[in-house]
Formats: structure tokens, C-alpha cells, sequence
């Protein structure tokens, strides 16, 4: 059977291909019947569907991260896709190209892993320069690190997405460190670490979940226990130098509401934050754009930003509109005086009344 991808999918399609199951549950409808609300995902996005004929046999069978085989009809409902089910099977893993399944970062994992590379060996301060070649040379960090998902469903969530944000963050630090005349070392180095300990938080494969690590420690403290093993392999690594890493790293989410342990109290930290802050809700706006199952111009509401976001290009002119030909009008004779048309003053108090030329 060939594969089809949820963005190739046009409206009122009939379908029949294989999904990954994202999330399946079981509802009950007002009429009190039951019903299954699933997301099915590939490789290009997620699609909402429906199977409205409940199965206690399928309620068995079907689960979260199975692999289905689905046959049915695309329709629109407010505006965006959603599957209309009428048949579902589970079948085996082995039965599926798993790379059909993974959505994965646009850019080759190897390059951007030597471009990281290249801005760490540019740095002028020896010891943040070593301590971070030492970590991401690190044989199972730079393996985890360039397969990684930044986030499990909304952050840079596909597969080298963390190695993607980590580089974007980086590349813009050097700039931004620059026009605000902050030392871009540490700036490189939060850039580089603050979000570095996602390859313990999270797991990879079709469906990323949080490890047991990532839900009882998480990564930013998991982050402070690498500063603390790299840099106690270096001869006398400057103790206060390690503390201001540590204190960007526990301050990188840059409120307490938003589950920071520490605000921004240097220039270096709080721009880190910033850094983060910016490329993680581009990196939001772009996805949308390219996986919302929306029709029109229009994204459907998006929890996380509160918004709905125009996903088409913007309005661009490389050259001068020209100026329209000038239009002529056809000239048309003046008209010439009825006899019925009063001339005198006297004749508009009388009216209309023809008068004898």
C-alpha cells in the first residue's frame, strides 16, 4: 500500500493508508452513545478524527503509539480536517517504515553538530571553551544530542529538534552578545547548555514521552550535575566562573511562575532567556504554519500562544508597482439648452414651461 501523508490529504478524499495513533479515547456523545476521538499523526502533522461507531473490540485493541490501518472519508469540520473513520486495524511495527512516521528537523543533524562545533572553538575564554567541547564531544551526548526532540509536543518537537533550537540560540548569541556589549562566553555557554539535558528529560522513537528521570529531576538540574562532572575534569576551573553558568542555566525560563528556580540577575542570564524565549515561540509560529490542517489564511486557535496565526506570506514587492495607463474618458458634446429649460430667473419661479425663443 502506498503512503499517504496527512499534508497531501485534499477534502472529501477517500482514504485508506496507515497512521500512527497519537492519542485514543473513548467519548459519549449528548445522545449518551459512545464514540472514539483519535489522532492520527505522520511524519507531516497530526489529523484529527472521528470513529463514531463504538467497538468493545477496538477499545481493546487499539491504544496510544499503535500503528493503524485506517480506511475513510476527509472531511471539514469548522474550517480544519478531521478523518471520518468507518474502518480501523492494528498492525505490527514491523510492517511500517518508521522514518514515515518521525517528523524531523529540515537541516542534516551532522552539519549543524559542526557548525556548534566551529563557534565553541572561536571562543576566547579557555575554560568555558573546554568545559563545553568536553561536554558535547561527549560520545553518548553528541549521539542523543543530534537525534533529540527539544520539547514532546510543542518546543522544537521533532526528531534533531534540539540540536536545531541549542544552534539557533548559539548563532544568535554571538550577534546579540555583541550589540549588548555582554561576554558572549557565557551567553555561548547558556545557549549551549540550558536546554542540553532534554536527552535525559525525554525519550525519542515515534512517540516521546518523559522518562522517569525527566519527571522526578528534570533538565535544569540535571543540567547543573553535567557543569559540575565536566568541569571537575579541568585543572582549576575558576570556581565563581562556574557558579555564574550554573546561575544562567537555573534562570533560563526567566520567571518563577513559569517553574524558574532563579530570575535573570546578570545581563548574560537574562539575555540567555530572552534567546530562549524568542527562538522557542519562532520556532512555535513556524510549525503552525506549516502543520495547521486549517483552511484559508488563518491557523485554528493555538492554545499555548493564545492566538490564532496568519500562516501565508506576506505582501512583498522587490520592484515598484507601475502606474496604470492613464485612463481617458470619451469626451462628450456639451448640451445644448432644451427649450423647455427656464433661462431667466423669472423663468425658474414660472417652472418648466416651453418658452418661444
Amino acid at each position: 500500500m502506498t503512503k499517504l501523508f496527512i499534508s497531501d490529504l485534499q477534502g472529501k478524499d477517500e482514504i485508506t493508508s496507515i497512521f500512527l495513533v497519537k492519542i485514543f479515547n473513548t467519548m459519549e456523545g449528548k445522545d449518551g452513545k459512545k464514540y472514539f476521538n483519535i489522532i492520527l499523526s505522520d511524519a507531516t502533522g497530526d489529523l484529527e478524527s472521528r470513529l463514531w461507531q463504538y467497538s468493545a473490540e477496538v477499545e481493546r485493541e487499539i491504544t496510544k503509539n499503535s500503528f493503524v490501518r485506517v480506511k475513510g472519508k476527509l472531511n471539514f469540520y469548522q474550517g480544519r480536517k478531521q478523518f471520518i473513520v468507518s474502518h480501523i486495524e492494528k498492525i505490527s511495527q514491523d510492517d511500517v517504515n518508521l522514518d514515515d512516521f518521525i517528523m524531523k528537523s529540515s537541516a542534516d543533524p551532522e552539519v549543524m553538530y559542526k557548525r556548534l562545533l566551529n563557534i565553541v572553538d572561536g571562543l576566547n575564554d579557555v575554560y568555558i571553551r573546554d568545559l563545553l567541547r568536553n561536554i558535547i564531544t561527549d560520545g553518548e551526548i553528541a549521539r542523543r544530542l543530534k537525534t533529540w526532540q527539544a520539547g514532546k509536543s510543542i518546543h522544537h518537537a521533532y526528531k534533531s529538534g534540539l540540536l536545531e533550537h541549542i544552534l539557533s540560540c548559539t548563532e544568535l548569541a554571538l550577534t546579540l552578545s555583541k550589540h549588548y556589549r555582554v561576554n558572549e562566553n557565557y551567553v555561548v555557554a547558556g545557549c549551549i547548555l540550558h536546554d542540553l539535558c532534554k536527552i535525559y528529560e525525554l525519550t525519542d522513537g515515534v512517540n516521546v514521552e518523559y522518562t522517569e528521570e525527566g519527571k522526578l529531576v528534570g533538565h535544569l538540574v540535571k543540567g547543573l550535575e553535567i557543569v559540575d562532572r565536566f568541569s571537575y575534569r579541568i585543572k582549576n576551573f575558576p570556581h565563581y566562573m562556574k557558579t555564574h553558568i550554573k546561575h544562567i542555566l537555573l534562570a533560563h525560563h526567566g520567571e518563577y511562575e513559569y517553574g524558574s528556580p532563579k530570575i535573570p540577575q546578570t545581563s548574560e542570564a537574562y539575555l540567555v532567556h530572552l534567546i530562549d524565549l524568542m527562538d522557542s515561540k519562532m520556532g512555535s509560529f513556524d510549525i503552525i504554519r506549516k502543520s495547521d490542517s486549517t483552511t484559508g489564511n488563518w491557523s485554528g486557535y493555538v492554545k499555548h500562544l493564545d492566538r490564532i496565526v496568519y500562516k501565508s506570506e506576506l505582501p512583498f514587492y522587490p520592484e515598484y508597482i507601475q502606474d496604470e495607463e492613464p485612463h481617458y474618458e470619451e469626451k462628450v458634446e456639451p448640451k445644448k439648452k432644451s427649450v423647455t429649460e427656464p433661462k431667466t430667473s423669472l423663468g425658474k419661479m414660472l417652472g418648466n414651461f416651453k418658452i418661444e425663443e
